[in-house]
C-alpha cells in the first residue's frame, strides 16, 4: 500500500482508536443481522496489524462477535508479515479462535529483497522462526496459509519448495499489482509475452502431479472451468464481497484499487454516520457486482470470460477508459487458464480410457 498510486495512508491514523473499533464492530453486526447472514469473515490487516497490539485486536474481535450476535459465526483472520508473531500473540489467537495468514515470498534471498526492516536488515530469519512456532503442534490449527507475491527474478520451483518447507495448509500466489499505466515488472502492456503464466505453469505442473498443499489460484481456476463459482475476486465473475474499514473509520472499496489512482477506493462513507449497506448503493460498487455485463466488449467476447472474469478489477485500469479494459495480465491469464484446461482435459481423457480398458 505504501508504494501504490493512492497515498491516502499518509493521512490515516497509524492505529484504529477504540471508539472507531467499537463503531466498526456495530456496523458489521448491523449489516450481518440486517441481511440474515449466518457467517461473516473479518480480516485484520494493515500495514502490519500486529503493531496494533494484542489488546486492540482482542477488543475488535470480541466487539464484532458481540455485535453480530449468537446466530452469526464470525470467522476472524489476521494477515501478518510474521516478524512480531510470537507466543504471546499465538496464545491470544488460540483463545480467540483467530486464524493466521503469513506473507512469505520464498527463500531468504526472495524474502529479504522486499521485506526488510527500516535499516535494511532482512526479515527472513525472524519470519522463519515465527512460522516454526505457528506450525508447531500447539498452534498449527491456527495456520490459514501463506500469501506469496510473485517476483519473476525468483525461480518458480525453488520458491515453491521454500514455501512448502513451512508445511502450509494453503498457498496464495498473487500477481503484483499493476495497471496499463503503471505495469507490473516484466509485463509489457499489449505485448504477447507471458512471463507470469510461464512462472505459474512451472509450479502448476509440479503441483498437479504431486499436490503437496492447496494452491488457491489453481483450484479456483479449476473450479471455474468445471462450471463452479470462484471464491476470489481475481478469477471468475462472482460479485465482489468485501469492503475495507480504514483506521480512520472510512468505509472504502477493496484496497487493491489503490493501485489504480489516488482516491480509487474512496467512497465518502464513514462508520460514524453511514451503515455498510450505503456502500452497496454506490455506482462504483454496483459495477463490481454486475458480473459479465460490467466487462469491456473485448472481455465479453472472450471465450474464457466465465473463468477469467476480466482478472482483478484494479489490474484493468487505464487513464481515459477507467476499468473498461481487459486486465494488464490478459495474455498471462489466457495462457495459464488454457494450460490448466488442457491439462485437466488430457487427464480426464486418460482416466476414462483406462477405465474402459479395465
Amino acid at each position: 500500500m505504501y508504494t501504490m498510486a493512492d497515498q491516502s495512508w499518509r493521512a490515516q491514523p497509524r492505529r484504529m482508536s477504540p471508539a472507531i473499533a467499537r463503531q466498526s464492530a456495530l456496523r458489521i453486526g448491523e449489516h450481518a443481522r440486517g441481511h440474515g447472514l449466518t457467517q461473516i469473515s473479518v480480516v485484520l490487516h494493515g500495514g502490519e496489524p500486529l503493531l496494533a497490539g494484542p489488546d486492540l485486536i482482542a477488543d475488535v474481535v470480541g466487539a464484532v462477535r458481540t455485535a453480530a450476535g449468537t446466530g452469526v459465526r464470525v470467522d476472524a483472520c489476521v494477515q501478518t508479515n510474521g516478524v512480531r508473531l510470537d507466543e504471546r500473540f499465538l496464545t491470544l489467537f488460540s483463545d480467540l479462535g483467530v486464524r493466521v495468514g503469513v506473507s512469505l515470498d520464498g527463500d531468504a534471498d526472495a524474502q529479504d529483497r522486499h521485506r526488510r526492516h527500516p535499516g535494511g536488515r532482512g526479515s527472513h530469519q525472524e519470519v522463519s522462526a515465527s512460522l516454526g512456532l505457528l506450525g508447531s503442534d500447539r498452534y498449527r490449527h491456527l495456520f490459514s496459509g501463506l500469501l506469496s507475491v510473485i517476483d519473476l527474478r525468483n525461480d518458480p520451483l525453488a520458491t515453491y519448495e521454500a514455501l512448502l518447507a513451512t508445511a502450509p495448509p494453503r498457498i496464495d500466489f498473487l500477481l503484483p499489482h499493476g495497471t496499463w499505466d503503471a505495469p507490473p515488472p516484466g509485463r509489457v502492456p499489449g505485448g504477447t509475452a507471458t512471463p507470469y503464466a510461464d512462472w505459474l505453469i512451472a509450479v502448476f505442473d509440479d503441483w498437479y502431479l504431486n499436490p503437496r498443499t492447496q494452491i488457491r489460484l489453481f483450484t479456483e481456476i479449476m473450479r471455474a472451468l468445471l462450471g463452479g463459482t470462484s471464491g476470489v475476486e481475481s478469477i471468475g465473475v462472482a460479485p465482489a464481497g468485501c469492503v475495507v474499514i480504514e483506521t480512520s473509520g472510512a468505509i472504502e472499496q477493496v484496497d487493491t484499487l489503490k493501485a489504480a489512482f489516488h482516491g480509487a477506493a474512496d467512497t465518502g462513507l464513514h462508520v460514524l454516520r453511514d451503515p455498510l449497506d450505503a456502500a452497496l448503493r454506490l455506482p462504483q460498487m454496483k459495477a463490481r457486482q454486475a458480473g459479465i455485463s460490467a466487462l469491456c466488449s473485448t472481455c465479453q467476447d472472450c471465450r474464457i470470460r466465465q473463468v477469467c472474469g476480466g482478472g482483478l478489477y484494479a489490474h484493468r485500469y487505464r487513464a481515459g477508459t477507467g476499468f473498461a479494459n481487459p486486465s494488464v495480465y490478459c495474455p498471462d491469464l489466457m495462457r495459464l487458464i488454457d494450460h490448466i484446461s488442457q491439462t485437466m482435459e488430457a487427464d480426464i481423457r486418460q482416466r476414462l480410457a483406462e477405465r474402459e480398458d479395465r
